[in-house]
């Protein structure tokens, strides 16, 4: 029958829409100021924890609105933004170091709704604010690693020179190279000289000692300082784009500082602590020959060197280090057979030959995994900087039972330490430690006067369309708003699926242009049903040649559109991806509503009726 869409058709535009629509709903639930309190380094976030937690706060007169234990994460949900700074400085002195402690905005949809995955849609920074780190680089520390460096060089430089010396050290003053006599401190002053004039070279002789200071000119110094923190940059933006943050901002300032904005953060926790980790981790070899109650005592061999297990108890290790984190070119989280939590390792060229070379000759002797890991001491320099605290933990010991190449595994961390330390590796190491100075949430970058002006102007355009269609095509006009109104809760439900989608203040702009190709395709349609009216087309007729005929003029705009929007969103960044992804989904919306949507209702009321007048 003209005009009429079979009951499987009618059902299946019913549902697409309440779909979108239960999707748009979490949008209106609004957010909860949070604590979130996630276990590092072996620790786990337990029922006694959230206790502990509700007891601390409930002293403090904290008010908790909720507490949740999921995913061994405790997230508790306060009333306003003091009580959240005030919740977060309680927790963080009383569970200590061994838990990362965040702040948070929690979406407050009802559970039934999270259950099904109802989630509200993500805003930007320039909309919502979001989550703001200020970050220092431990410059020291940076040039202590480079002085280390030199020290290895100069060994290695002056053995292949066949310069004897009798020893390289590093002290306050600088790179301490000492000598027997004064003609072999010249021939290796004279030979690193002509190596480099990245170094300052100042002999120190007198009471029979011949030493050669080396010192970091004015000019490399910075060098050094530069690129710690430019590699520093580099590699917490290769950890934000791991932990998936659309729309970051990642930025330096001044010298030594690094701001990260991330908006729409659900999991600020764990960001914080990906971002401000510095772990790397070194191959030892266990000194099996060593007394170990012995070296606990005091009386540690030389050349070893006496750690703690991460599960408890004393190892010694030989200082010599295997390998280093600096080879690895991709890590991977996996389970082993037993179920058990691993991290699957790939070195590159270099490093698989350095470790075949060293693993032949140890097969059947114990190797560890050395963790290290630099902390926030919470006390300061003299020069007012952060004092970092070195953590170094053995994590598991293993035996070498054949020749290992490129591929090994590392096994003795839990679930999430597995994850992280996956992560911090595929992302590279932070050439200098890094600490959290300041941490905030913030508000919408362009601030709440600007984007309710936003707002407003989407309201009242919005409005006077409505109004318009409704004066001009009547009971059609009727059905086309209703048809735009139901594109924008569509459009937004669309957005809260899309786990990557990010609304911007230019998204809102995309939604309303949207909003009028919507109403150009409904006009498009009824122009089209009014001039088959007046070429004397039954009603029917009119109504099925009008949507059949504008539907190619339709399509074709819509297509060319959503090209340009692909091409935008491929090669655009920042708020001019956020445009084109709205419009992209905003054109699939509206064409959906404005011509299947329409077509439906118009179907319903006057499909297979005898009509003789429209009100359109």
């Amino acid at each position: 029958m003209l005009n009429k869409y079979p009951m499987w058709k009618n059902l299946m535009v019913m549902l697409i829409i309440a779909v979108g629509f239960f999707y748009a709903i979490p949008n209106l639930f609004g957010e909860d100021y949070a604590v979130q309190v996630v276990a590092t380094r072996g620790a786990e976030v337990t029922v006694s924890t959230q206790t502990q937690v509700s007891e601390l706060l409930a002293d403090k007169g904290i008010a908790v609105k909720r507490s949740e234990l999921e995913k061994g994460q405790l997230l508790v949900r306060v009333n306003n933004a003091e009580d959240q700074l005030q919740a977060r400085e309680a927790i963080s002195d009383t569970l200590g170091d061994k838990f990362t402690v965040a702040l948070n905005l929690a979406p407050a949809t009802p559970e039934w709704l999270e259950s099904v995955g109802g989630s509200p849609m993500k805003l930007g920074l320039d909309l919502r604010g979001g989550v703001h780190f200020l970050m220092e680089v431990d410059m020291g520390e940076a040039i202590r690693k480079m002085e280390e460096a030199k020290i290895a060089d100069f060994r290695t430089q002056l053995r292949e020179e066949k310069i004897r010396y009798a020893g390289v050290h590093s002290t306050v003053k600088g790179i301490e190279i000492k000598f027997r006599d004064a003609d072999t401190l010249n021939q290796a002053e004279a030979f690193l000289k002509s190596r480099g004039n990245d170094m300052l070279f100042t002999e120190q002789t007198g009471d029979g000692n011949f030493v050669l200071l080396a010192t970091m000119s004015e000019t490399y110094l910075r060098q050094v300082k530069e690129e710690a923190l430019n590699q520093n940059i580099t590699t917490i933006r290769n950890r934000v784009n791991e932990l998936g943050v659309a729309e970051p901002v990642v930025q330096r300032q001044g010298a030594e500082r690094i701001i990260v904005e991330l908006p729409g953060v659900q999991d600020t926790a764990r960001a914080k602590e990906i971002l401000g980790a510095t772990a790397s981790i070194e191959f030892h070899m266990v000194d099996d020959k060593a007394d170990v109650a012995a070296a606990v005592a005091g009386r540690v061999p030389v050349g070893s060197e006496l750690y703690q297990r991460r599960e408890g108890g004393p190892v010694v290790l030989k200082k010599e280090v295997m390998l280093t984190g600096d080879h690895i070119t991709g890590a991977q989280p996996s389970f082993d057979q037993y179920s058990r939590p691993q991290v699957s390792i790939q070195l590159d060229a270099k490093g698989g030959s350095i470790f075949s070379d060293v693993t032949k000759d140890n097969i059947h002797k114990p190797m560890a995994t050395l963790f290290i890991e630099y902390k926030d001491s919470g006390e300061r320099n003299a020069d007012g900087s952060v004092k970092m605290k070195k953590i170094e933990e053995v994590i598991s010991v293993a035996t070498i039972q054949a020749r290992l190449g490129r591929n090994f595994v590392i096994t003795g961390l839990g679930h999430a330490e597995s994850q992280n330390l996956a992560l911090l590796l595929r992302a590279g190491a932070l050439i200098a430690p890094v600490s959290i100075v300041e941490e905030r949430t913030i508000g919408p970058s362009l601030g709440a006067e600007n984007i309710n002006n936003g707002l407003q102007a989407m309201i009242w355009g919005m409005a006077v369309v409505l109004l318009f269609m409704m004066v001009y095509y009547r009971a059609f006009g009727v059905i086309a708003n209703l048809a735009l109104s139901a594109n924008l809760i569509m459009v937004v439900g669309v957005m809260s699926m899309i786990p990557g989608a990010v609304l911007t203040l230019p998204g809102i702009a995309g939604m309303v242009l949207t909003v009028g190709m919507a109403v150009d395709g409904n006009v498009l349609i009824y122009e089209r049903i009014r001039e088959e009216l007046r070429a004397g087309r039954s009603v029917q007729q009119a109504i099925h040649e009008g949507y059949g005929n504008a539907f190619s003029t339709i399509a074709d705009a819509n297509i060319t559109t959503f090209i340009t929007a692909l091409i935008l969103f491929a090669v655009g960044t920042g708020a001019v991806k956020g445009f084109a992804v709205t419009l992209m989904i905003g054109i699939l919306t509206s064409m959906f509503t404005a011509i299947v949507g329409t077509r439906a209702i118009v179907n319903a009321l006057w499909g297979g009726k005898r009509v003789k007048k429209l009100s359109i």
